[in-house]
């Protein structure tokens, strides 16, 4: 019995030791005799590694089928038969039972010969063939995230930018937990970028917030941890990837880009700000003086509100605006509670102004007069720190502006609520007192008369006082 089981056991395994010892002798002896595959032949050659491949992949050899399938698009790929390579890709992938690491495999390789291709009509065949293949497939999601993006290149070099925006909105990269942090980041912005090119305001928005931009200021030395077993293994990002800071910069030029449609001066300065605080930025002089003057412009032109008042003492706060002299006096003016006299600022910033270049665009006749309304809010907020009520005659000619213009100004802020403030327009008065309600009347009702009872107390005290002296004075 024992001699038996011997005996088929051996009958079993040696039809698989037979095919180990043949493939073997057939990819280390016979295959690197014949490097070069004439066009003749190469039929013949592919029939014996699809079978091959065959034998290996029933006889569950995961080894020997990846090497047999790589082997098939190595021969294609030296015969230089395009068209073959991309039936052999689609035939080898739909193969009963196939490995997935022989699938893998292939992709990757048959990825190397893209920028192998003769002209552009075959590459773009090659691409759209493997990512056929890859889709669907999430053990290859990053290998079709890959050839979109390559794709998209290319559609966009041909000019089609709807084409390309549309092949990379397909991909949702934020879910790929194999595929590396930047290179994540760089694909979003790629996607981000297309979507401004093709003015996408709106999808480009939604694009952006997949993008935490405390990720940009994480330490990268301290999340490289030891993968444990059974944690999924992240790739490393291809050389071509720009690193964290470098991403942290083109993130915040295209934020700068979409703000610029908006007009959000504050969002635009905020960005520009991100940009001043990178470490390669600020130890270069001739980066960070251009980006500081902008910063300063743009918090000029920004409505006033909570956060454009912090950011400008924030700024002023900046010993590199020292280097600036002109845009530091230019951000004190507006601090100080003194009213600007518009032209006298207009004569010594205009040449600056106008030579200030966004994005290859220089500031024109719009943020002027947007610089030009800025400068009549800071003098209406001044004047209501001084004036309880004031003439609209007066108070048009602290701005230099006619009675109408002066009334519209003063309105537009009393409806944003900057300011609060009346107009008595048959009297021609502003009031800058807040209107109090119910609350506000009882409690200074309150307070009036606490301060009345401590004067009836000390008073009282103070009676208490000078007759007990007055009594002393006596008995002596």
């Amino acid at each position: 019995m024992f001699f038996t089981l011997q005996i088929s056991t051996l009958l079993y395994t040696l039809p698989l030791l037979l095919l180990d010892v043949t493939l073997c002798l057939y990819f280390y002896l016979y295959l690197p005799m014949k490097l070069r595959v004439n066009a003749e032949n190469l039929d013949v050659e592919i029939e014996q590694l699809l079978n091959a491949e065959k034998h290996a992949r029933l006889a569950g050899d995961v080894a020997a089928t990846r090497n047999a399938a790589t082997e098939i698009l190595r021969l294609c790929f030296e015969a230089r038969a395009w068209n073959t390579l991309n039936d052999q890709i689609v035939l080898l992938t739909k193969r009963r039972g196939q490995h997935r690491q022989a699938i893998t495999a292939m992709v990757q390789q048959a990825m190397q010969y893209i920028d192998e291709t003769p002209h552009i009509e075959i590459r773009i065949k090659l691409i759209e063939t493997l990512e056929s293949v890859c889709n669907g497939k999430i053990y290859v999601e990053i290998e079709r995230a890959r050839l979109i993006k390559n794709l998209a290149k290319i559609k966009e070099e041909q000019g089609l930018i709807d084409e390309a925006a549309d092949l990379m909105q397909e991909v949702a990269v934020e879910t790929f937990g194999a595929m590396a942090k930047t290179e994540k980041i760089a694909f979003i912005l790629e996607q981000v970028r297309l979507c401004l090119d093709r003015q996408d305001y709106v999808r480009a928005q939604i694009l952006s917030r997949k993008i935490s931009t405390r990720v940009f200021d994480a330490d990268v030395s301290k999340e490289k941890k030891k993968a444990k077993e059974g944690d999924n293994v992240v790739e490393e990002a291809p050389l071509d990837i720009p690193s964290l800071p470098e991403l942290k910069r083109i993130y915040y030029e295209l934020m700068i880009r979409y703000y610029s449609h908006k007009k959000d001066y504050l969002e635009i300065c905020r960005c520009y700000k991100a940009i001043y605080e990178i470490p390669s930025v600020k130890e270069n002089t001739t980066e960070w003086i251009p980006i500081l003057r902008k910063i300063c412009w743009f918090l000029v032109l920004s409505p006033h509100d909570p956060m454009q008042s912090s950011l400008l003492n924030c700024i002023l706060e900046d010993r590199n605006l020292s280097e600036i002299p002109n845009f530091k006096l230019l951000l004190k003016q507006l601090v100080t509670m003194e009213v600007i006299q518009w032209t006298t600022l207009w004569d010594s910033y205009k040449d600056e102004f106008e030579n200030e270049n966004i994005l290859g665009e220089y500031l024109g006749a719009e943020p002027e007069k947007d610089l030009r309304e800025r400068v009549i809010e800071h003098n209406i907020l001044v004047i209501s720190e001084y004036y309880a009520r004031i003439t609209l005659k007066r108070l048009a000619e602290l701005l230099c502006l006619s009675v109408q213009e002066a009334e519209k100004h003063l309105s537009d802020m009393v409806v944003s609520k900057a300011l609060v403030a009346k107009i008595d327009r048959p009297m021609g008065i502003v009031c800058f007192q807040r209107a109090k309600d119910s609350n506000d009347v009882l409690n200074s009702w309150a307070a009036n008369l606490e301060s009345l009872l401590d004067l009836v107390e000390k008073s009282c005290h103070q009676i208490h006082k000078e007759t007990m002296v007055h009594k002393a004075a006596l008995k002596v």
